[in-house]
This record gives structure tokens, C-alpha cells and sequence, in this order.
């Protein structure tokens, strides 16, 4: 399976919403997204934009943090937002119904790096980190999302 990699500028954090947003109008059924990077590299940002962009700008996208998964009905398709810097292993994940998510809803997922050989192959993994004056947004994926990141035009 080819992976691809495509590297976005997101100057402002206005850039970094407008990818959450263009994310949700690409994103169905059984898609997972994994958010990268330190704290404060605008992880739960997009993933608000892309909530809000599905649901409503005016619904409220508390971060999951403590909560560990927050659970949005989107119509046919249900959005998890899963935060996993709090778990100790993968079984946890598992035992939160985030491996039966991956195919029934479109999940979000801030630091991934836990779920290992858990995660979804096809996965569209997105690396954000904080450069001198912008963000940086590193998607890498395979043949699943590359027909549909052919459209994406955000910060290029």
C-alpha cells in the first residue's frame, strides 16, 4: 500500500479551522483521523472546526481530555472524538468501543500513538507542528484519501 504525504502552511489558525472544515466535507462512514503533535499545535482546533462544520457553527466542542471520548450525532453517521493522552494501554481504547467506532463513525482521534497496530491502515494521519510564525500541517495517507485530498487547496 503507497503512502503519500502532503505538507500544508497554515499561517493563521483561521488556515487550521479552514482544513477542519474542508476535512468534515470529505470525511464519511467508517474514516479515522489521527491528530499529531505537541500541546498547542491546534489539534483540538481542527478537530472543533471539523465538528462544527458537520453539526453547526454554534454547538458547543468541549475537548475531550478528561472525558476521553466525546460522541457527536451527525445525522446517518456519528463523529467520536477521542483524546488518548490519558491511557495507559491499547486494551483501554478497545474497552471504550473505539475499534468498533473506526467502522460504524467518523473518529478523530488526538494522540494516536497509543492504539500502535491498532490504528486503521487507511487512516489519514495528520502531524501539526508549530513553525517560527505559522503551523505546519503534515498529512500523510494512502489510496483511500488520496482521490479525496486531490481537492484540497487549504494553505497550498
Amino acid at each position: 500500500m503507497t503512502r503519500r504525504t502532503l505538507k500544508l502552511d497554515l499561517p493563521s489558525e483561521e488556515e487550521t479551522a479552514q482544513l477542519g472544515r474542508t476535512l468534515a466535507r470529505l470525511a464519511i462512514k467508517g474514516d479515522v483521523i489521527l491528530l499529531r503533535g505537541q500541546i498547542g499545535a491546534g489539534k483540538s482546533a481542527l478537530a472543533r472546526a471539523f465538528i462544527r462544520a458537520r453539526l453547526g457553527a454554534e454547538v458547543e466542542v468541549p475537548s475531550p481530555t478528561f472525558t476521553l471520548v466525546q460522541t457527536y450525532d451527525a445525522g446517518p453517521v456519528e463523529i467520536w472524538h477521542a483524546d488518548l493522552y490519558r491511557l495507559g494501554d491499547p486494551q483501554e481504547a478497545v474497552e471504550l468501543g473505539l475499534l468498533d467506532a473506526f467502522e460504524t463513525a467518523i473518529c478523530l482521534v488526538e494522540w494516536p500513538d497509543l492504539l500502535a497496530d491498532l490504528i486503521p491502515q487507511d487512516a489519514l494521519d495528520i502531524r501539526l507542528e508549530v513553525a517560527r510564525d505559522s503551523h505546519v500541517a503534515t498529512l500523510t495517507f494512502n489510496d483511500t484519501w488520496h482521490e479525496k485530498l486531490d481537492t484540497l487547496h487549504v494553505g497550498a
